[in-house]
């Protein structure tokens, strides 16, 4: 068994650019910000999923044992009310299977949503400090599902100091 450890980091665009983007609200009043791009890749056999998920808090530190993808389709949390969350994800062995070893972990405000990309493997809704509620949106259906969960060896979060 190891001891992984991740320290969660700030919000870094550029680190996290390979599993997804960071959706920030528009800085003037009146502009747009368009994240359609992301929705592209899917099923073809599969439709639009859009649902508001309630998610217990969590308080640090604490560790998770299982993971989830979704190969052929992006996903997106939008934070309806939301105080802070956790975003981890990780790469991909040649397998296909997780490296937790080489997760990357943000801590995150409520105000941020977030894109995973296609076949991301990445931690499951995970609020902070109280109830919290997302609006999720992907493409689900098909053959084959698109609903991929993977345990791994515990991996404790902690905070940045």
């Amino acid at each position: 068994m190891t001891n992984l450890t991740l320290k969660l980091q700030e919000p870094d665009p550029v680190a996290f650019e390979p599993y997804g983007l960071f959706v920030n609200p528009p800085d003037q009043p009146g502009e747009r910000r368009f994240f359609s791009d992301s929705l592209r890749v899917r099923n073809e056999a599969s439709s639009p999923v859009l649902h508001v998920n309630s998610v217990v808090p969590q308080a640090f530190p604490f560790s998770f044992m299982q993971i989830e993808r979704h190969p052929h389709a992006a996903q997106c949390f939008f934070p309806l009310d939301v105080s802070r969350y956790v975003v981890v994800v990780m790469p991909s062995d040649a397998e296909g299977r997780a490296c937790p070893e080489k997760a990357l972990g943000f801590l995150m405000q409520g105000a941020v949503g977030v894109i995973y990309h296609s076949g991301v493997w990445h931690l499951g809704a995970t609020v902070l400090d109280r109830l919290g509620h997302f609006t999720v949106m992907m493409w689900r259906g098909g053959v084959p599902q698109d609903d991929e969960f993977q345990n791994i060896e515990p991996l404790k979060l902690t905070l940045p100091i």
